[in-house]
């Protein structure tokens, strides 16, 4: 398999807050592994929680014993968030820190995500197809009827999370198994992207491109071409590529 990604600070943003990992190789016992996590918090906070948490991960998921991806992943997003927690309450300047996570990895066809908060994962095939539930106070309001989905991306509010890393003592995890098929693409990203561009313009770009360097680098391009506003990170995978 093949993966291509790139961060962006974006054009509105001093510091990119954003950090990611990606492995074609094994880590642990997993036969590969894929991480985005998107930081919130003053000053610098925001930007330690997201590389903080990816680097626990990382860690917990090379030193797990168990053999299951949902148990080791799940292993690791609670590590990463007490570790988060702990440092938060350690130091005041990072204080009141958190961030999203999406992680996965791929074996055979399977593919295993775990995510909090409202970075995406995507299913690129003949259509895209979000496979990740956004963790934010506007998509509750959409799940419940009370708000609908094309407003969502513009509302004002639409960046409040639920759910973060480092939110509290206990932390909800939602996994997703999902069948690839043999043309499908796996694209992960944080909402610099999907908040600047619509599901169908991602897709277009995707199936408008032959070389994933070159979409890839066309997805940051055009979020910051239609304003920028927030850190923009980008993983695309080829699973069946080599």
């Amino acid at each position: 398999m093949r993966a291509f990604s790139r961060t962006d600070t974006g054009r509105r943003r001093e510091m990119n807050q954003d950090y990611m990992y990606t492995s074609e190789m094994p880590v642990g016992n997993l036969p590969n592994l894929y991480v985005l996590a998107d930081g919130m918090g003053g000053h610098n906070a925001g930007d330690y929680a997201s590389r903080y948490t990816v680097e626990t991960i990382v860690q917990s998921v090379q030193g797990s014993r168990d053999t299951l991806p949902v148990m080791i992943l799940r292993e690791a997003i609670q590590k990463a968030n007490h570790a988060v927690v702990e440092k938060s309450r350690t130091d005041i300047d990072l204080e009141g820190m958190g961030t999203t996570v999406v992680a996965a990895t791929v074996n055979g066809s399977e593919l295993f995500v775990a995510n909090v908060g409202d970075s995406r994962l995507y299913i690129a095939g003949e259509y895209l197809e979000q496979i990740t539930k956004d963790h934010s106070y506007v998509q509750e309001m959409v799940r419940r009827g009370e708000l609908p989905p094309e407003i969502a991306r513009v509302h004002p509010d639409r960046n409040i999370i639920t759910r973060a890393v480092g939110g509290g003592n206990e932390i909800e995890v939602d996994f997703f198994e999902v069948e690839l098929e043999v043309n499908d693409r796996i694209l992960m990203c944080s909402d610099g992207l999907t908040d600047m561009l619509e599901d169908r313009e991602i897709l277009e770009i995707i199936h408008a491109g032959t070389d994933s360097v070159d979409i890839v680098d066309r997805l940051v391009w055009t979020a910051n071409r239609y304003g920028g506003n927030d850190n923009i990170t980008v993983i695309l995978t080829e699973p069946f590529e080599w």
